[in-house]
């Protein structure tokens, strides 16, 4: 008895010592987190300085403080080992622990963290730079992808000027980087192992805290896979069409330089020689945007417009006077893909984007402010939560909103589309041009992540790495290269994320949450009823819905706090992910397009490509 009472008592005075651990450990946590914020909001700023103006002073400083932050984490993990987070009570304390042990790069040693920046920055920093010659005149040699190349490769329908472009862009954005992305592929997965994880596939995975992630997407994606195929089988239909049996094969993979995107990642921008309905206007309010006199700062105001109509937060000061959203005028070089910034401050939050007055670019500013309602709505919580419940959900956020202002009656409701009457024709049209954008991008954005997993997991011999991104690319996307390539190529790092080790997963993840979110939104809005075809999915405008508007405040201002099931109930009651709801939103298209692929007698599918030879 005496044993057992003695046993009790230390029990008893080891349980108190843990609960005064536990206090100890939350005061810890809370001073941790504002001096975390604080040091990342100063790597940030040299981040920021460097991909604004890219010149060798400011790559040397974002290094620097990069490195300087790296040993600060470091530092951290080893504090992490005093204390017994994985027995506490409180499971907040113990995920904030768990997030803080997660030391990605900074892993490495100084020399080895070091050598990954400079690896990274000169990936970067020449795919900015990359310039090529005029098709037409080649002693001008200053085009940049954006806007000079890209405005080419949208809008040009000459194939040899396409082609010219195409392997011009490649070889130097790609081919370039090879010895510096094989460094990069080593140093990722030596930071994966001292992470204790297989490689760097797994690590990105973590961030969705699911082991069966991988085999979900799988799913997903073979339930989307139908429809993708229809509407590839339709495209090349037209495209031979167009162009001719010499240029498009009947039943070959698609020539990637003939769909208007450099990555062939969406087609939209070839709308007009593939719609099913030429004769019906498409939807394209760019002219009538020039012609109201909007400029890149209208844009921006109408966007916060849209936020702040749902009972959102509206811009801070700061995010007006730090952001910038038109390409600089005085000759630098600096990285004009859009994007979001927190700084981790009270309301600095910034976009860097080089905006131009088109109807694409006014629904990538509405995404690209999605970021930064999410980086507002969740800006009270510990540093350590101050991101997306999954890298997927930061990217769904804006595209619900792109989803809603892309409507018909969005655009009529804010004067930019005037007497529109939509029939059934015009509507097959609309979910065509929307699928020639959501529906396309979910193969290429699979294989984007799918290609660098098995270079991180060492499935692919380095002599063959090229041709295994192409064979991806072909068997999810049905596309091949305009010329052929080999391993004397190298083509994946010229799609910028590649270049700058950018998870890709997050946006094929959000090309299918962000259905959930906005057929969920809409109903909410009282602005989709699947019983009342005058209230359908696809002609649903969210704007100025404080039901839908509350929702999203309950899901964005849990940040990581919770795992993302937890943050997805909290919208809609779900707590899986699914790709019904996109097959809800495109159910009349999927009819039209299998009865008219029948008609007409299309072959759906592909043979096999070969424009990537290994030798």
């Amino acid at each position: 008895m005496k044993l057992l009472v003695l046993a009790f008592l230390a029990t008893l005075a080891l349980s108190q010592a843990l609960v005064k651990e536990e206090i100890a450990a939350k005061e810890y946590l809370e001073n941790l987190n504002k001096e975390l914020a604080l040091r990342t909001n100063v790597d940030t700023e040299a981040a920021w300085a460097y991909a604004s103006n890219i010149n060798d002073e400011n790559e040397k400083k974002r290094n620097e403080n990069a490195a300087e932050l790296a040993k600060f984490l470091k530092e951290i993990a080893a504090d992490t080992q005093k204390f017994n987070w994985r027995s506490y009570q409180s499971e907040d304390i113990k995920r904030q622990f768990k997030f803080l042990t997660k030391l990605g790069y900074a892993a490495l040693s100084e020399s080895d963290y070091k050598e990954l920046l400079e690896t990274l920055s000169s990936m970067e920093s020449n795919y900015a730079k990359v310039k090529v010659c005029d098709f037409k005149d080649a002693k001008k040699c200053d085009l940049a992808l954006e806007p000079e190349i890209e405005e080419i490769i949208t809008k040009s329908r000459n194939p040899e000027e396409l082609k010219y472009y195409w392997r011009e862009f490649y070889d130097k954005a790609g081919t370039a980087v090879r010895p510096q992305f094989e460094k990069y592929i080593e140093l990722n997965t030596k930071a994966a192992h001292l992470n204790n994880f297989t490689s760097g596939a797994e690590v990105w995975l973590d961030e969705y805290e699911d082991p069966t992630f991988e085999k979900q997407l799988e799913a997903i994606f073979a339930e989307i896979r139908p429809l993708y195929e229809q509407v590839h089988g339709y495209v090349r239909y037209r495209l031979r069409q167009h162009y001719g049996n010499e240029v498009v094969s009947e039943k070959g993979p698609l020539p990637m330089h003939l769909l208007g995107n450099m990555w062939a990642q969406q087609w939209s921008d070839i709308a007009d020689i593939v719609s099913p309905f030429p004769d019906k206007p498409l939807v394209d309010v760019s002219a009538e945007m020039i012609k109201q006199g909007y400029n890149p700062l209208k844009m921006f105001q109408m966007g916060d417009d849209f936020f702040t109509s749902m009972n959102l937060t509206k811009l801070p000061k700061d995010f007006w006077d730090k952001s910038i959203i038109e390409k600089p005028t005085d000759g630098r070089d600096l990285i004009c893909h859009a994007s979001a910034w927190d700084f981790y401050l009270q309301d600095d939050v910034r976009i860097k984007q080089c905006t131009t007055v088109t109807q694409s670019q006014f629904f990538t500013v509405h995404h690209e402010l999605g970021h930064i309602q999410y980086f507002l709505q969740y800006q009270h919580l510990p540093f350590v939560y101050r991101t997306g419940a999954n890298p997927g959900f930061h990217e769904a956020v804006g595209d619900v909103l792109s989803l809603s202002v892309s409507t018909p009656k969005h655009l009529e409701k804010v004067g930019l589309l005037k007497n529109y009457k939509q029939d059934e024709e015009q509507r097959i049209n609309n979910l065509f041009l929307t699928a020639l954008d959501k529906i396309v991008f979910l193969p290429f954005a699979f294989t984007m992540d799918k290609y660098r997993w098995s270079l991180f997991r060492g499935e692919v011999d380095k002599s063959k790495w090229n041709c295994a991104f192409w064979k991806l690319r072909e068997e999810y996307s049905g596309i091949e290269p305009p010329v052929v390539r080999t391993e004397k190529d190298f083509d994946a790092p010229a799609k910028y994320h590649v270049s700058a080790d950018v998870e890709y997963l997050r946006y094929l993840v959000s090309f299918i949450i962000q259905f959930q979110f906005y057929k969920s939104a809409c109903i909410k809005a009282g602005q989709y009823d699947p019983k009342n075809p005058e209230l359908p999915l696809d002609n649903c405008d969210i704007y100025g819905s404080a039901a839908a508007g509350k929702a999203f405040q309950n899901m964005l201002s849990m940040g990581a706090s919770k795992p993302w099931p937890d943050a997805l109930q909290a919208f809609n009651g779900e707590r899986t992910m699914t790709g019904k709801a996109i097959a809800e939103y495109f159910e009349p298209l999927r009819v039209w397009l299998e009865a008219e692929n029948k008609k007409n007698k299309v072959p759906i599918g592909w043979t096999a490509s070969d424009k990537c030879v290994s030798s």
